[in-house]
């Protein structure tokens, strides 16, 4: 799950495996699987690294957790 803000600055959570594309209109527009739609300040850029950093993280809590639960 990634926080972004939508275009009248309110800031959301968006499930980024729901996410089917990225259109720049000049907005930033997010295409949910669902085809619902979000317009967002952040840039494609923005929103990749933010996507990079989530599954790092998630990467990393797992790796964390197999070291320890050895089984």
């Amino acid at each position: 799950m990634i926080v972004l803000t939508k275009t009248s600055k309110e800031r959301f959570v968006v499930n980024h495996n729901q996410i089917e594309s990225i259109e720049l209109i000049p907005e930033t527009k997010i295409n949910m699987m669902n085809r619902d739609y979000y317009l967002v300040e952040e840039t494609v850029e923005d929103i990749v690294q933010k996507i990079v950093e989530y599954n790092a993280k998630v990467l990393e809590i797992h790796r964390q957790l197999a070291i320890t639960d050895k089984r």
